[in-house]
């Protein structure tokens, strides 16, 4: 056989074999096979309204760790959520809510220390159904610290253009400068929702990766009462560490 003939051959043999190569990769990419795996340690809580799982981020391993710590000892169980604001967020982790009387204030508890920052924006930012840690204002907390055990989840409202702007300017005046909404946030915000307002102040340290459009709708939703405490109690029956998926 002339040795062109069989170059020839051995080419289109080559191609077909990279052809074939190349739709087992893409039939296995689509049927998620080659998907990147999800390694973040997650949290269920169990609440009266329904189930709502939580993804930690490794950026913010000081807030994960002491998450998974509070969560193991059952610090969670039994308390409410007990400041709730429609189309803005829900808020728990004070133990004083475990008993409380109807009508209490609520707010105040913890477990008695506090967490240094871990702000990291633009990676992690106010989007609906960010897990960021509640923290005393400015005045009293000029560091920022967050709350041992407090966090909320964000709803917030699909935003246009002007209020974004309005809020890109809100978080480069109280940082100084030193935070900003880039782009990408500014499609998340007007497409999905969120609290930029917030960006920069807070530290986000998880997101809601099963049950925002239920579980969290539903709390946002409740009736309130002047401290933003619903009037029926909305309980947390226990929280649990999930084991990584195989």
């Amino acid at each position: 056989m002339d040795i062109h003939l069989k170059m020839f051959i051995f080419a289109q043999k080559s191609i077909m074999k990279n052809r074939l190569y190349l739709l087992i990769v893409l039939l296995l990419s689509s049927l998620g096979i080659f998907a990147q795996q999800d390694t973040r340690q997650r949290v269920r809580f169990e609440t009266t309204l329904g189930n709502i799982t939580i993804a930690l981020y490794d950026e913010t391993p000081i807030h994960r760790d002491n998450f998974v710590k509070l969560v193991k000892e059952g610090y969670y169980d039994s308390l409410l959520f007990h400041r709730v604001i429609e189309d803005f967020m829900v808020q728990t982790g004070d133990p004083d809510s475990r008993h409380a009387k109807p009508g209490q204030y609520l707010g105040e508890g913890g477990p008695g220390y506090e967490l240094p920052a871990e702000i990291r924006v633009p990676q992690l930012y106010h989007r609906r159904g960010a897990v960021a840690a509640a923290r005393e204002g400015d005045a009293e907390n000029p560091e920022r610290k967050s709350s041992g055990s407090q966090f909320y989840i964000v709803w917030g409202r699909m935003l246009s253009a002007s209020n974004i702007g309005r809020a890109r300017y809100a978080v480069e005046e109280a940082t100084e400068g030193k935070y900003t909404i880039t782009e990408a946030m500014e499609e998340d915000y007007a497409l999905h929702g969120g609290t930029p307002h917030l960006d920069g102040a807070y530290t986000v340290f998880g997101e809601v990766v099963e049950g925002l459009e239920s579980t969290v709708y539903a709390i946002q939703m409740a009736v309130t009462d002047g401290n933003d405490r619903p009037y029926d109690d909305i309980r947390i029956l226990r929280a649990v560490v999930l084991e990584p998926e195989p």
